[in-house]
């Protein structure tokens, strides 16, 4: 029932979640934060099972942050989203497999924007955009459609309410907040809670 999006620009990636932690069909939270921030310049979006995606994501954070403090230097985006499948990966071969989808998103100096897409049975792309939950099912033909290489910032913001748009529309549930977050070589900015239009009936 939740939803992640991402959209990669030439210079910044656009991340978005929903903000509901629900338990069955009792939303027990509606301000609830599902980024958690790696490093200075990367973001895990993480959804799944509520008590697996805190923990999967806060073990990942860790030690993304002791390399750091190990070695005097971050990981890049890349590595990290490599070494979090690998994570996932071993876990899913173990008695306790953490059942997460992911999105990480990243800006490396050298290497510029990165988004990936990750599921639950550990498989890893790299892509221009990405969304997880039932969400995706409504909205990747419209991130097919629309999407273009050199996308603006104020067009990915564009796009994203299109999305969401879908989303008030078409989704039987009513996700009714997002959070959402752009990453570039200066960091993670917050973008104001996107407003939604009353659709037409």
């Amino acid at each position: 029932m939740e939803y992640l999006i991402g959209i990669q620009g030439p210079d910044y990636v656009l991340v978005a979640a929903d903000t509901v932690a629900a338990t069955s069909i009792v939303q027990m939270k509606h301000d609830h934060d599902k980024m958690f921030k790696m490093s200075e310049k990367i973001l895990l979006l993480c959804v799944g099972e509520p008590g697996d995606t805190v923990q999967f994501a806060e073990y990942i954070q860790k030690n993304v942050q002791l390399y750091k403090m190990r070695n005097g230097y971050e990981l890049s985006p890349t590595a990290a989203a490599n070494f979090t499948r690998r994570n996932l990966a071993d876990y899913l071969r173990s008695r306790t497999p953490y059942h997460v989808n992911l999105l990480l998103a990243g800006y490396d100096d050298h290497e510029g924007p990165a988004l990936y897409y990750m599921d639950y049975l550990a498989a890893l792309a790299k892509a221009p955009f990405a969304a997880h939950g039932y969400g995706a099912f409504l909205t990747l033909s419209i991130l097919d459609r629309y999407y273009k290489p050199g996308i603006t910032r104020e067009e990915a913001v564009e796009l994203l309410k299109k999305c969401l748009e879908e989303l008030r529309k078409r989704f039987i549930l009513n996700l009714t907040s997002f959070n959402a977050r752009f990453i570039d070589k200066e960091g993670i900015h917050e973008v104001d809670n996107i407003p939604l239009a009353k659709v037409e009936s």
